[in-house]
């Protein structure tokens, strides 16, 4: 008889079935939708925009995915950092296989932390716009408040005006309403020809208000935007055409004259196979372990250079390195640990005040 998994184990094997099906968006017949209408999908358009094998952070996946009746994977919105012609860039993509890619309310949140981090770390941000705008049912929670979806233009203005954060947008789809500020604010704009559309209400809008009769292309579309009222910088062809448009872009700006490069040793493997955490880690969370098993299986070589490590046991300060890179470590040790004196025990996890002070100095 096989033995049975541990929980750890079991948990992290749904996590990962639960990841790739959020990545499936709105799902095989949504995705062949889009590829029916000449468009790629915002993964498909991430994963040209940044440089081949290179490392992807994303943020917010698991956002909204147990709200709505699970019609909201990731909110309608994939966000994270990549890499885009060997420098960081966050990236904001709609998911147009999720309800057109309207925003609900969690997708605001998602966007705002995009924008946040691009201020904090000043790098690039790349806007890749395919939304239908506000999802109606919705908007009550959308707009109000003050970290509502105005607060997206105004980190917008923020990031051209102050922080001289390089902003840059490609519109690949509908753009309507509200959501078409964020382009519009952007200090670059790409829009593809045939299947883009920027403005703040379309063709039936127009109809119900005037009267009048106009396509989409010649009220909002790449043509009259790149020609006529010269809001859109670049006209792509498809939306291949328009990744490499945004990737010359990144690609010729400036590096920064003090940039900060990060030493990056030769990647070892830990001291442990990382599969070894199932069995160092018990099955009850409330369980004692030793957490410097836990660190052999994460870091190169199980190497730790603790800073007093014979003092306050109890949290582990240290300088370690994974694949390569220099990291620095905190970390609960569970399990009790013996004090001189015959003084009482301490148990891991909890923080005693020579604990916090190590840690504080440490930092």
């Amino acid at each position: 008889m096989a033995p049975k998994p541990s929980r750890l184990k079991t948990l992290s094997d749904e996590y990962r079935a639960l990841a790739e099906r959020l990545r499936q968006g709105g799902g095989p017949d949504k995705i062949e939708r889009q590829h029916k209408a000449g468009k790629l999908t915002a993964r498909e358009r991430i994963t040209l925009l940044c440089d081949p094998h290179s490392p992807w952070l994303e943020i917010g996946l698991l956002v909204a995915y147990d709200q709505y009746e699970g019609q909201a994977p990731g909110a309608g919105v994939v966000t994270g950092v990549g890499e885009v012609a060997g420098r960081e860039v966050v990236v904001v993509a709609n998911d147009a296989t999720v309800k057109a890619g309207s925003w609900w309310p969690e997708t605001i949140k998602k966007m705002l932390r995009a924008q946040e981090i691009a201020m904090r770390q000043r790098i690039p941000i790349v806007y890749l716009v395919d939304s239908a705008g506000v999802n109606l049912p919705y908007q009550g929670g959308v707009f109000p408040g003050q970290y509502g979806a105005g607060r997206i233009f105004y980190y917008n203005s923020l990031m051209r005006r102050y922080l001289k954060v390089p902003q840059f947008a490609a519109v690949m789809g509908p753009c309507i309403a509200g959501g078409a500020y964020l382009p519009a604010l952007s200090d670059v704009i790409v829009m593809v020809e045939g299947t883009s559309f920027m403005g703040l209400g379309g063709p039936n809008l127009v109809k119900g208000a005037t009267g009048q009769i106009v396509d989409a292309e010649a009220l909002g579309g790449a043509k009259m935007h790149t020609t006529t009222s010269a809001v859109a910088h670049y006209m792509a062809t498809d939306d291949k055409d328009g990744v490499r448009i945004l990737r010359e872009l990144v690609g010729r700006l400036p590096m920064a004259a003090r940039k900060r490069e990060q030493r990056v040793w030769k990647a070892q493997d830990p001291k442990r196979p990382p599969g070894d955490l199932y069995a160092v880690l018990p099955g009850d969370h409330r369980m004692s372990y030793d957490m410097h098993q836990v660190l052999a299986c994460l870091v190169d070589e199980g190497r730790l250079d603790e800073f007093q490590m014979e003092h306050a046991k109890e949290m582990i300060c240290a300088h370690a390195a994974i694949e390569g890179r220099t990291v620095a470590v905190i970390a609960n040790q569970r399990r009790a640990i013996k004090q001189p004196g015959g003084a009482p025990a301490r148990f891991g996890g909890i923080i005693y005040t020579e604990s916090a002070e190590k840690v504080a100095y440490f930092i």
